[in-house]
């Protein structure tokens, strides 16, 4: 019986940063696990490397269900986004690995194909309407079938989501970058962008659009009034998901659809928001969320309440997680959409293959396992770099949700 040999937690920088879980058997098969957790990356590489690693070795590696309840259920200190990254990292990489040994690509172990292409939706903002509009248009010239529209407040230095030098990148400063933020101006000036969005794209796009946290849960509602006459595909992170009990009056108020998970870690704090049907989408992600094993119950249980997933996506997930959701995406009955951001050129050096994108759909590789590998060269060229997210403060200094 082969055993886990070797566990190594892998930090490199090619345009941002990527903590890797990289786990060997005895026979020499090798699987990766994303362990990424935007500003926090060296929380997560710590907590591996002095907690779970000692844990790992001369364990079956094919007994992911067992890990899994090992790491989570047998500890005292359970949840949060740290240590549920950590034993995600754990999980993709034991799931990679079965893949490997089995043969297969990743889907064919969770039950086949549910869908021959995974639906993604790109990023579109700008500074100004007309920008974002030309960026709109951009993405539809890309192929894209669902977008993301994002544009800045005037007078508002602070707007989350609009693109700097064609990417967006949130964390890019040392320390924080504390940015200015407008909720009245906000709501004056969002259906008004959204609108000329939904006039370029027709009726029949999907358009989406992130609030960020950024409104109180009232505000939300009247956001979410305000624009149903454009009928998104959905309103993401309405308000801040601490307390999930304000979801119910956005419901009373709005039929804008919503989405709400990509800071949440665990089918305990989506339980509410799906069992009492508060959301339309569910966006936990498989490297914050514990992983495949755990993905899969969160969306099981979303399953039997007409919810259906969202998962985040972005560019602060290295394409081992890319991989890994559009593999559950591809299984999964009750799968909604994508997020698509795509990756700096550089990363393409240090991850080969995994999931490829064509006419707006990402598609599983058909490699075993989830058909990624790691450069260790190519890696070692780029030194990790602290960056951290921004803070955003009121107009009159105080600090707001970001």
């Amino acid at each position: 019986m082969a055993t886990i040999d070797r566990a190594e937690v892998l930090i490199t920088s090619p345009g941002r940063n990527f903590v890797t879980l990289r786990i060997t058997t005895s026979d020499g098969v090798v699987g990766l696990g994303d362990a990424t957790l935007n500003g926090r990356e060296l929380a997560v590489a710590a907590y591996l490397r002095d907690h779970l690693v000692p844990l790992l070795i001369g364990r079956d590696p094919a007994r992911i269900e067992d890990m899994w309840q090992y790491l989570f259920r047998g500890a005292y200190w359970r949840r949060g986004p740290v240590t549920m990254t950590a034993i995600a990292a754990v999980d993709v990489a034991l799931w990679d690995i079965k893949g490997r040994v089995a043969g297969l690509p990743l889907y064919q172990l969770l039950g086949g194909r549910s869908r021959e292409e995974v639906l993604v939706y790109a990023h579109a903002s700008g500074s100004s309407v007309e920008e974002m509009l030309d960026d709109v248009a951009a993405a539809r010239e890309a192929g894209y079938r669902a977008i993301r529209v994002q544009c800045a407040v005037p007078g508002s230095a602070g707007t989350y989501g609009v693109k700097k030098n064609g990417r967006y990148e949130p964390a890019d400063h040392a320390l924080p970058d504390e940015q200015p933020w407008d909720t009245e101006a906000y709501l004056q000036f969002a259906p008004g962008y959204l609108a000329a969005a939904r006039e370029a794209l027709g009726d029949g796009f999907p358009l989406l659009h992130d609030v960020h946290h950024r409104l109180a849960p009232l505000e939300a509602a009247r956001f979410g009034r305000s624009v149903e006459p454009l009928h998104l595909f959905w309103m993401e992170d309405p308000t801040p998901v601490d307390s999930q009990d304000s979801f119910r009056l956005i419901r009373q108020h709005t039929t804008t659809p919503i989405a709400v998970g990509e800071t949440l870690s665990s089918i305990y704090d989506v339980k509410q928001l799906i069992t009492e049907q508060l959301i339309d989408y569910v966006r936990t992600t498989v490297v914050h969320a514990g992983g495949i094993t755990h993905l899969r119950r969160i969306f099981d249980l979303a399953d039997l309440y007409g919810v259906r997933s969202g998962s985040h996506g972005a560019s602060d997930l290295s394409p081992v997680t890319q991989s890994a959701a559009v593999h559950l995406d591809t299984a999964i009955p009750n799968f909604g959409i994508q997020e698509h951001m795509g990756y700096p050129d550089l990363v393409a050096e240090v991850f080969h293959g995994g999931a490829t994108y064509a006419g707006g759909a990402l598609h599983p590789s058909e490699e075993p396992g989830l058909g990624v590998t790691y450069d260790d060269a190519a890696a070692a060229r780029f030194e990790y770099s602290p960056k951290y997210l921004p803070v955003a403060r009121r107009l009159d200094g105080s600090v707001h949700d970001w």
